[in-house]
């Protein structure tokens, strides 16, 4: 079955983590090990031989580049101008896997359709369909650079990640919006960009949706049903992604799918880290919305982790073709599977963009 993920840190992995994403992953590796540099060394679950070994043809590929103020104790850069020069580095490296025939930036409807019809043919060696999206929006240092973004091809923007954020607060902080984020949201408006929900806190979630009214989608979250933590969404903040015919991304991030995981110390075999568990959240968003229309995959595999901390059912990114036969065994038809797979956010990118 085709399948569409919509998060992955692609260029991060690449520029930040040096790893060669035209390789297999266990050539990967191989060339990580005895390096404790990060903590996923050696796990790594993404190439791009693997993507297309699990039919996953087309992704939301990300740039991502967090400005931190003096106070501000998470990893980042010491000013807005600095992400936005690493997220132009990231942007070359997409270009250039463009021009070495692996990927290909898709930007309206024309392009997804030709995609997907190449897609759809058996003819050798595809290119990785990217809609190119920007993971927290520090970088961006006034709305003129959002334009030159747009321009780039970006078609999606988080306003936040970790902490307090430039133009919204994220994960694990509190606060709202304030005159910059109005400020931004009436941009990504004005652009037909898509905003991306996740990473936003409660009081920042709350206060987008009070002056948005454009296309909103979460592109890599779970269930505060399941795991009682500010970065998962509350029920009532899925009914108002879903009223809002925005479509949510399910993760694979271990700490966000049990409760009680210890990073760099809890084991996913001893946790019960497995892909019934993202099949939950799937189910949990479909008894909320009354349909299969709102829910995807968005794992953000290799964000940051490997296979130490994510389903233990998952080597590679291509054991998402599991995915199909546990939605079945949950009673779930054909045309379910495939709106969860790729069709819900396909149709989505197609509405907003005609």
């Amino acid at each position: 079955m085709f399948l569409f993920d919509v998060h992955l840190d692609l260029a991060m992995n690449a520029m930040e983590w040096n790893r060669d994403l035209t390789l297999p992953v266990s050539e990967i590796r191989e060339r990580e090990k005895g390096k404790t540099d990060k903590p996923d060394r050696g796990h790594n679950t993404v190439s791009f031989p693997a993507m297309r070994e699990g039919n996953i043809g087309l992704c939301v590929a990300t740039q991502i580049a967090r400005y931190v103020k003096k106070d501000n104790p998470l990893p980042g850069w010491y000013s807005q101008h600095q992400a936005w020069a690493h997220i132009q580095g990231q942007l070359a490296w997409y270009k250039a896997m463009e021009a070495a025939g692996e990927m290909v930036q898709i930007t309206d409807t024309a392009g997804l359709d030709k995609h997907l019809k190449l897609w759809e043919s058996e003819d050798g060696k595809k290119p990785i369909g990217y809609i190119l999206s920007l993971e927290g929006a520090d970088s961006i240092v006034d709305l003129s650079y959002l334009e030159k973004s747009y321009e780039a091809g970006l078609r999606a923007i988080g306003p936040a990640h970790y902490g307090p954020g430039v133009y919204a607060h994220g994960t694990d902080s509190v606060g709202g919006i304030g005159t910059k984020g109005r400020e931004l949201l009436k941009k990504i408006e004005e652009l037909n960009l898509i905003l991306d929900a996740t990473h936003l806190c409660d009081m920042s979630f709350w206060e987008t949706m009070d002056v948005y009214n454009g296309p909103v989608w979460a592109s890599h979250q779970l269930c505060r049903k399941f795991v009682d933590h500010n970065r998962q969404f509350s029920d009532e903040q899925l009914k108002e992604l879903i009223s809002r015919e925005a479509v949510i991304g399910i993760a694979l991030d271990a700490w966000m799918m049990v409760p009680n995981w210890v990073r760099g110390k809890s084991d996913p075999k001893a946790m019960g880290v497995n892909l019934e568990i993202m099949v939950n959240n799937m189910d949990h968003i479909c008894q909320l919305a009354g349909n299969t229309n709102h829910v995807g995959i968005g794992t953000d595999l290799d964000g940051g982790f490997g296979t130490e901390q994510g389903p233990y059912d998952v080597d590679t990114i291509a054991d998402l073709q599991k995915i199909p036969e546990l939605l079945s065994k949950r009673g779930y038809s054909s045309f379910d599977i495939e709106n969860i797979t790729s069709q819900n956010f396909i149709k989505f990118l197609k509405r907003v963009w005609s």
